[in-house]
C-alpha cells in the first residue's frame, strides 16, 4: 500500500539530506531570533518603553537582547544548541503569554507557540552534523 508518509522519509534520510536540511531548520529558526535582537538593540529605549508599557522592567532589555541575539546566533552555528534551543523555547513561551496573550494578537501567540514546538524538537535532536556541536563532539584521533 503507498504511504507518502515512508516516501518522504526516504527522500530524506540520507545522511548528507539529514545534515542538510538539519542545517537549515537551524538558521532559519535561528533568523527570527536575530533580527529580533538587533532590532532591539538599534531601537534600545523605544524597545524599554513598549516593554515597561507592558508591564516588563526596561532594566530587562539586556538580558533579553543577549537570550535572543545571543541564542540565535548560537542557534545559527550550532553551538550548544540544545542549551540555546531550551532557553529560546522557554523564552518564546513567557514573551507569548506576556506580550502576545490578547485575542487581538491571536496570531503572534500561535507564531510564539510554534516557535516553542520547533525549539524543543531541536533541543532533542541537536544541531546536526553541519555544527560546531558536531566539530566539538568528536572524539579526537
Amino acid at each position: 500500500m503507498f504511504n507518502p508518509n515512508v516516501v518522504v522519509k526516504n527522500l530524506v534520510q540520507g545522511s548528507q539530506s539529514d545534515a542538510f536540511i538539519s542545517l537549515i531548520a537551524r538558521v532559519l529558526m535561528a533568523y527570527i531570533f536575530i533580527m529580533a535582537g538587533w532590532g532591539k538593540i538599534t531601537a534600545y529605549n523605544a524597545t524599554v518603553g513598549y516593554m515597561e508599557s507592558m508591564g516588563v522592567p526596561g532594566m530587562m532589555l539586556p538580558l533579553t537582547i543577549l537570550v535572543e541575539f545571543g541564542g540565535g546566533l548560537a542557534l545559527l552555528f550550532g553551538f550548544q544548541a540544545r542549551l540555546a534551543a531550551l532557553g529560546l523555547a522557554g523564552f518564546s513561551l513567557i514573551t507569548a503569554f506576556l506580550f502576545h496573550g490578547g485575542a487581538e494578537d491571536a496570531i503572534n501567540f500561535m507564531k510564539n507557540m510554534a516557535m516553542t514546538g520547533g525549539l524543543l524538537f531541536l533541543m532533542l535532536h541537536g544541531a546536526g552534523k553541519f555544527s560546531m556541536d558536531n566539530m566539538l563532539e568528536k572524539p579526537s584521533v
